[in-house]
């Protein structure tokens, strides 16, 4: 249940994301694919995502962290190429809807966290 509700929070944090940034497209903002992106980004979150973050870690360690950025930039890239009816304009898109994407699951969960408390 906590994961399909996590899924449902990034489908929307998608939406928000797409309707933001003016480089992103989903077909006519539809809930559909924006709910195939999220679990494609889940997907690629869990599995390609480690895999990258182990690859790279003296870029990381140089950067002081922020070159996980730029992996979350390609790990957007490849769920455009991924998913039909999603589409990214270009690496600085991207890059702003991993940043957008994050600040907006952000918000949400916390919203989520809070009713659960009560």
């Amino acid at each position: 249940m906590k994961f399909i509700v996590k899924l449902i929070i990034s489908t929307l944090a998608v939406l928000i994301a797409a309707m933001l940034i003016p480089g992103v497209h989903l077909n006519e903002n539809d809930f559909t694919t924006a709910f195939i992106v999220a679990a494609v980004l889940a997907f690629l979150n869990s599995i390609v995502k480690p895999i990258l973050v182990i690859l790279t870690v003296p870029f990381t360690i140089f950067t002081l962290g922020l070159f996980i950025l730029v992996i979350n930039t390609f790990i957007n890239l490849i769920a455009a190429y991924l998913v039909e009816g999603f589409a990214i304009d270009s690496i600085l898109d991207a890059f702003w809807f991993s940043l957008v994407l994050s600040f907006v699951t952000w918000i949400l969960e916390a919203f989520q966290n809070k009713e659960e408390k009560k």
